[in-house]
């Protein structure tokens, strides 16, 4: 068997030559890092079930139109990607106050905000993710305006299906935080299409009625039942059946 080529390692997943031109593998880990980076652990079992959650997701995503560099997964652990040129931006979706947002503002943990507000922050772990405008997105060249509308627009679609996926599992979607690349066909074109992965990582997800956090948060305030927490989110999206064993089904493929 070839020997793998380590593309990229971030804090909770790596990245690795794909098996042909154009792809990668992404391979979920079981680390976790606090928002403010200061604290690191893991959680068992916790990149399993991440991409069991994202591969559901984007196959969801897939089927109501919207563009992701998702293509199928492999294993337990990893899936295959559709390589693209990552657009240097982490584009946030508060629907609700949590986090450093709330304490920012002063505001109430769980206050829904009175419409979805978009949030841009640089894609730079030494600069801590500064939070950038359109302004400085375009003057510093990461995006084009044109970009930025086809980010915005995507992220938004997103926050509309995941916020009813979830509503309909009993959970509430208090953020959301994407990435996106640009996707070069043979054929010369370029278009913007979701990236990285979508799952409790990505995702505040508290439970509907308790207010229970059900995501990483878990791990930043110290709540434990972390491992537990991200299993309650697979039962109740169904991809993890009460007793049953995680990888349950094959993988799926988009088309």
């Amino acid at each position: 068997m070839a020997r793998r080529r380590r593309i990229y390692e971030g804090r909770d997943k790596v990245l690795y030559n794909g098996p042909e031109a154009g792809s990668l593998v992404l391979s979920f880990k079981d680390d976790v890092t606090s928002e403010s980076g200061e604290r690191s652990g893991t959680i068992t079992g916790k990149g399993v079930l991440n991409n069991r959650i994202s591969e559901f997701i984007m196959m969801r995503l897939h089927e109501i139109g919207i563009p992701t560099h998702f293509v199928r997964r492999l294993n337990m652990r990893e899936q295959l990607i559709r390589e693209v040129e990552i657009i240097p931006l982490e584009i946030m979706v508060r629907n609700a106050a949590a986090g450093q947002f709330a304490e920012r503002f002063g505001i109430q943990p769980g206050t829904q905000m009175p419409r979805s507000i978009v949030e841009y922050y640089y894609k730079s772990t030494e600069l801590k993710r500064p939070m950038v405008s359109e302004e400085h997105i375009t003057a510093f060249g990461w995006a084009t305006p044109q970009d930025i509308d086809d980010m915005l627009a995507l992220a938004l679609r997103v926050n509309d299906f995941l916020s009813g996926l979830f509503l309909g599992a009993g959970l509430r979607l208090i953020d959301f935080r994407s990435e996106f690349g640009r996707l070069y066909e043979e054929t010369g074109e370029m278009s913007v299409v979701l990236a990285d992965e979508v799952s409790p990582d990505s995702c505040r997800i508290w439970d509907i009625e308790s207010n229970e956090p059900l995501d990483s948060d878990r791990f930043d305030l110290d709540l434990g039942r972390e491992s537990e927490a991200y299993q309650e989110i697979a039962r109740r999206l169904g991809i993890l059946p009460e007793g049953g064993p995680i990888d349950t089904q094959g993988p799926e493929t988009v088309q």
